[in-house]
């Protein structure tokens, strides 16, 4: 069956998803990712959403994380300072899906301003929501976003939602309980941290993609692994399950 890029995408966040018990799910592709893993490969995984709903079972792709569909199919509804206070803070979340208007080298992401300053940027984006608290504390954070120049920056206008702040020591130094980003999953490949530096190295290619592509949507100089692999293309029954959860 042939696929989009963007399929590819959401694949991979899904087969992301093994031994994992339980998912903070933001809206878009990270929802997509998430949603395609519990009914594939993990029917057990707790969706987490932040308006509070834990064990969300949604019969078709959430419009927002208000969605009533949420808590009509949760196992439980929470207050939103529980979900932070109780679920993200202590660390009972194992893993934080998060999108990225713009990401640097070593994962930190902007989801508030591009351009100018604080006070006066060109664009005012929707802003930090949970997403800091989820990259502070979520066992590991796993970030989907489009590899492109605007996207892949050098250094991020704001840094809404830290990853590994300026290297190596940079969480430990401010506290962070979890691991931070352990793979931007982007629709040309997919980066993950180096041990030592903590630089996003490319360590797999999507089908049909080199990796001179990846540099070029990339900007600053791609480390790229020794041994880059090539993911594994979507299933017949990957690709059935995603577009009927799409089309619902």
């Amino acid at each position: 069956m042939s696929y989009e890029r963007d399929e590819m995408m959401s694949v991979a966040a899904a087969r992301a998803m093994k031994d994992v018990n339980a998912c903070f799910v933001g809206i878009g592709l990270p929802s997509t990712g998430a949603n395609l893993a519990r009914r594939t490969h993990a029917p057990d995984l707790v969706l987490v959403y932040e308006a509070g709903a834990v064990g969300a079972k949604p019969p078709r792709l959430p419009l927002s994380i208000g969605d009533g569909m949420l808590g009509e199919t949760a196992d439980y509804v929470a207050a939103v300072p529980e979900i932070f206070n109780y679920w993200v803070q202590p660390g009972r979340i194992d893993v934080g899906f998060l999108g990225a208007a713009q990401i640097d080298r070593y994962a930190n992401i902007n989801t508030t301003v591009i351009g100018g300053d604080y006070a006066h940027p060109k664009v005012r984006l929707p802003g930090a929501g949970g997403a800091p608290e989820i990259a502070a504390s979520c066992g590991e954070v796993i970030v989907i976003v489009r590899q492109s120049p605007r996207a892949f920056v050098e250094r991020v206008d704001f840094i809404t939602s830290v990853g590994h702040g300026d290297g190596p020591g940079a969480r430990e130094r401010l506290g962070l309980r979890g691991k931070g980003p352990t793979k931007v999953i982007t629709d040309l490949g997919i980066l993950e941290p180096d041990p030592q530096t903590k630089e996003l190295v490319l360590t797999h290619l999507h089908e049909g993609v080199s990796s001179e592509q990846a540099q070029e949507a990339t900007g600053w100089d791609l480390k790229i692994a020794d041994d880059v692999q090539t993911t594994e293309p979507p299933t017949e029954e990957e690709l059935t399950a995603l577009r009927e959860l799409v089309a619902a």
